[in-house]
């Protein structure tokens, strides 16, 4: 009956090293570089879950149907990218978490600059054509 294979033993308090268990049983297997690439990949899903928008913008005239399945498939994928990172965490290994952690910053970070360098933008267009008119 005890003749398993490896048995991991799951953590249910924060713990560092590679010997983590992330979204799959045999994943990242105990080795290093696989556990760099679920610690990237989870820094990935973070950042795109922020880099996913929360209201699409749709084209002035668009087919309403269309325009609904097209956020509904937005939305269908940033909760499966939220809930595969919330599974990683719960590996409870503290790299993955810092990993999501830091994913999510990123793309925070990258959505508001950008949306920042656009209202900049927009409000020296204004006030350029406001002293042109002058």
């Amino acid at each position: 009956m005890m003749n398993m294979k490896k048995h991991m033993k799951m953590h249910m308090s924060l713990y560092w090293g590679k010997d983590a268990i992330v979204l799959f049983p045999e994943w990242p297997n105990q080795s290093v570089s696989m556990y760099f690439l679920a610690i990237l990949f989870v820094f990935f899903l973070g950042m795109v879950i922020e880099l996913l928008p929360n209201q699409p913008t749709i084209k002035q005239g668009t087919n309403h149907i269309k325009g609904g399945l097209i956020q509904a498939i937005i939305y269908f994928f940033r909760i499966i990218f939220h809930y595969f990172v919330m599974l990683a965490v719960m590996s409870f290994n503290i790299g993955i978490f810092i990993a999501a952690v830091a994913g999510h910053t990123l793309g925070f970070f990258l959505v508001k600059s950008r949306a920042i360098f656009v209202a900049n933008k927009k409000q020296n267009l204004e006030s350029s054509v406001a002293i042109d008119e002058i």
